[in-house]
């Protein structure tokens, strides 16, 4: 009698970013002793670095936002501790560059923004009152491809790689 074997294979699901982000969000004594404010540049403190995913807390003064940038490939979510964000987004186009939406979306205390693998933002601070949001990436980020507008698209700069370039 022939014998069979089997073989297991373990599936890994992808984290479920939105639930995380919350969860953690809502854990106000997780975070709360890092808020930090930076007058020339956003502060950022990495809360959990787990197999399937990262978590970062990031505060924001007036004014203060990133540049035009996706994930490298990992997915996430954020929600917005204290304070509103304002989120710039722009199209990936499948027979060339980028192109940026017209639109932008406020996001408030509790509004969570959960995006894919290919999402191109840029987010700001551009209310009164400091900003607080904790980011979460699911695979844990490896790069942060940046970009540089040009008449409504955007053109790739250089890529940033962790560890290394942040």
């Amino acid at each position: 009698m022939p014998s069979s074997t089997r073989t297991h294979h373990k599936t890994r699901t992808p984290a479920d970013t939105t639930a995380i982000a919350l969860r953690l969000g809502a854990n106000r004594s997780l975070w709360e002793g890092l808020v930090r404010y930076d007058a020339t540049s956003r502060y950022y403190a990495r809360l959990a670095a787990e197999p399937t995913y990262e978590a970062w807390l990031l505060t924001w003064l007036p004014g203060q936002g990133t540049d035009w940038h996706d994930h490298g490939g990992s997915a996430g979510a954020f929600v917005v501790l204290e304070g509103v964000l304002t989120e710039q987004r722009a199209q990936v186009q499948p027979d060339g560059p980028p192109r940026i939406v017209p639109s932008a979306q406020q996001y408030a205390v509790e509004a969570v923004r959960p995006f894919g693998t290919k999402h191109i933002h840029k987010v700001t601070n551009n209310g009164l009152a400091p900003a607080i949001s904790l980011h979460v990436y699911a695979p844990s980020l490896s790069e942060m491809n940046y970009y540089r507008e040009q008449d409504g698209l955007l053109r790739p700069t250089d890529p940033k790689l962790a560890g290394v370039d942040w």
